[in-house]
């Protein structure tokens, strides 16, 4: 084809009746002349604004609909063809559909194969890899199939014949596993062994040993790729234990441990470092993987992915602590802070003094011992010591202040000798006023003073306020600080949190908390978030559950609908409404209505046991929406929560045997969240369920 006819129509074409990522199309026209008529340096930018508007992150639009025939004839026409081939191939491969007919950008590519099937036999071998691998995306048979099989025939370079075998077994799985098959043996060359590997892969067929050996025999395979253009490309290792824990049969789940098992125990680094990463997910998939894994990833400890893994495996690597406690005390400092970072997550009291003796030294597992969202860190004098020597030193860091702040914190009384060093850091580090308040609590007269004399010079901050109010039970400051933060609208959710903890003694602010709700039809997350905080203000002060039932209302009312951008603010919303017990019944029929959705019915159903009529509750249907939100994975958090706390109708119904799926079964339940906390957060909620059978 040659580019006139390629480009014929183009200007015409009613470009702005569609759209793109970013809105109407009528920019593609000058994109798609640019791309085929313009030097090397407007193309490539033309290339570049093309995957942005038409394929933006793997998302397809109706205008990519519209652009495909320009394309393929571009294509045709010799103008930068694989780079275009890419392109089509790319929108062919896309399900993420965007207000376009489900499979209409794949069925316009397929509607151009007529130009794309000649340049399987092109003799750049670049081009038909390329147009192979855009072919086989179309999932075309007939033509496109026939023309496929008669290159794979005619086929001498190796990496092209991968990518043909790939592209056959998206038309005609079933024959290209048997070819495949055949080309597992070491003697095959390596792209088309992968391939091969993929496409068996595919074929969900019974993994033996033929398999595992030629997957150990390709790696390391980070550089070697197959199907290479794919957005959802993966590699190698990584991508077989995926789809083998995935089928989630005890045979399968055995094939991708041993093939674990035999790369981590590899004597090159980098196999095993590729098997580093492929076991990190597996540990993330499944529940077998760890115990499995640990004895053949405790001896690579000193290399920082393995200990990171092992830290978020915390105490179910208890097997490693040895090694670890070993490479703490090393000579390098980097991978000896790793370590101990990680042993800081599985055996903290044997962490502890030796983080003490290295604090200075020891940045990661510093941060990992002061974490907020951790279980409290075990007290130790040594290490107390070592903290308080260490918040004198002059230029702290911010980060590493918390740290310690922290740690001092979770200690509480514990860490009283600690005052006069959180007294110090509490002028430009505000956040240590919690600690102050932690550490004099139940305290001696004269210590409690002290902390409250400081806080008082720094009571401007909101934060300082509300820890000088839990030392000395004077409201004034945090009054007045609260007061300001709700005529100004600055911190406003945590100055209506602040209000409810002050209980009856902020009845003056009660008028400034109502005239601070919002009344917009759409709100931001935290104007919702400071209306949920009011509404429980509102309840506290003065027991006024009308205002807060109203307010509650309002906020979900706004968020039905809304996606996943209102989901931890409806979640907050409905534990709000559970606070009000049976005052709140009148939100009743708006939680009901959110037990059909996953994401919010755990929550739906936990507010629901605490406000709805016991004599006309469904207790039945609460647990079934909580068994669906933590089954799914949509609300594992809540949902495992919410059975715990319906135990009682979860015995009475026929809910209890997939109870003990979820407790008994491989597949992970938490597989979300803070890296560092899913494993952890998996075994507790199994053994919260557990307590139910």
């Amino acid at each position: 084809m040659d580019l006139t006819a390629a480009l014929a129509g183009l200007d015409a074409h009613p470009w702005a009746t569609v759209s793109h990522a970013y809105g109407p199309a009528d920019d593609l026209p000058a994109l798609l002349r640019a791309l085929a008529e313009g030097d090397d340096g407007a193309a490539e930018e033309a290339v570049s604004e093309l995957y942005g508007r038409i394929l933006h992150q793997g998302t397809v639009y109706p205008a990519s609909v519209d652009a495909v025939p320009y394309l393929a004839g571009i294509a045709a026409a010799g103008i930068r063809t694989v780079e275009v081939l890419c392109l089509l191939g790319g929108l062919a491969e896309s399900e993420d559909e965007w207000e376009v007919p489900e499979g209409a950008v794949r069925a316009a590519v397929a509607a151009r194969l007529p130009l794309m099937l000649p340049l399987l036999a092109h003799p750049d071998e670049n081009v038909r890899l390329t147009a192979a691998w855009a072919v086989g995306h179309t999932r075309e048979g007939g033509a496109a199939l026939t023309a496929l099989r008669e290159r794979w025939a005619a086929e001498d370079d190796p990496h092209v014949a991968a990518e043909l075998l790939v592209a056959l077994g998206r038309s005609d799985l079933g024959t290209a596993a048997a070819e495949a098959r055949l080309l597992l043996a070491e003697r095959t060359e390596a792209p088309l062994r992968l391939a091969a590997v993929l496409v068996c892969l595919d074929n969900e067929e019974r993994w033996d040993a033929a398999h595992h050996a030629a997957v150990l025999g390709l790696l390391p395979a980070r550089e070697l790729t197959v199907d290479r253009y794919s957005i959802h490309h993966e590699e190698l290792l990584y991508t077989v234990v995926d789809a083998l824990l995935e089928r989630d049969t005890d045979a399968d789940r055995e094939a991708a441990l041993a093939l674990l098992e035999a790369a981590l125990r590899d004597p090159r680094p980098e196999v095993r470092a590729e098997a580093l990463w492929a076991a990190d997910h597996a540990c993330h998939l499944s529940r077998s993987a760890p115990p499995r894994l640990i004895p053949a990833i405790a001896p690579l400890a000193a290399q920082e992915p393995a200990a990171s893994l092992l830290a978020k495996l915390g105490p179910l690597a208890a097997e490693a602590a040895p090694v670890l406690a070993e490479l703490a005390g090393g000579p390098d400092d980097e991978a000896a802070d790793q370590a101990l970072a990680a042993l800081v997550r599985i055996a903290p009291r044997q962490a502890a003094p030796l983080l003490a003796r290295d604090l200075a030294r020891r940045p990661h597992a510093r941060r990992a011992a002061g974490d907020s969202r951790a279980r409290a860190f075990p007290f130790d004098r040594a290490l107390l010591a070592a903290a308080r020597a260490r918040l004198t030193v002059d230029g702290l860091g911010d980060d590493e202040t918390a740290h310690l702040v922290n740690l001092l914190r979770q200690w509480g009384p514990r860490a009283a000798a600690g005052l006069p060093e959180l007294c110090a850091v509490l002028p430009r580090f505000p956040y240590a006023a919690s600690a102050v308040a932690a550490v004099v609590a139940g305290g001696p007269p004269e210590a409690r003073e002290r902390a409250a004399e400081a806080l008082r010079a720094q009571a401007g901050q909101l934060q300082v306020a509300r820890a000088h109010h839990e030392v000395t039970g004077d409201p004034g400051l945090l009054l007045d600080a609260v007061t300001e933060r709700l005529t100004a609208s600055r911190e406003l959710a945590e100055a209506a949190q602040a209000a409810a903890d002050l209980g009856p003694a902020a009845t003056g602010l009660l008028p400034a908390l109502l005239a601070a709700v919002s009344d917009g039809p759409e709100p931001t997350v935290p104007r919702l978030d400071a209306d949920i905080a009011i509404a429980r203000a509102l309840w506290q002060i003065d027991g006024d559950a009308e205002e807060a039932v109203r307010i509650l209302a309002s906020v979900l009312d706004r968020t039905v609908g809304s996606g996943p951008w209102y989901r931890w603010t409806v979640v907050r919303a409905l534990r709000a409404a559970a606070s009000l017990g049976a005052a709140g019944r009148g939100l009743t029929p708006r939680l009901e209505a959110l037990l059909d959705d996953p994401e919010r019915a755990a929550g739906a159903a936990r507010a629901l046991l605490d406000i709805a009529d016991p004599d006309t509750v469904d207790l039945g249907r609460l647990a079934r929406a909580a068994l669906h939100s933590a089954g799914t994975g949509a609300d594992a958090r809540g949902g495992c929560e919410a059975l715990h706390a319906l135990a009682a109708a979860a015995r009475d119904t026929s809910l209890l045997p997939y109870v003990g799926d979820l407790v008994d079964g491989d597949r992970r339940i938490v597989t979300s969240g803070l890296a560092y906390d899913i494993i952890r957060e998996d075994e507790r909620l199994r053994a919260l369920l557990a307590e139910l059978y």
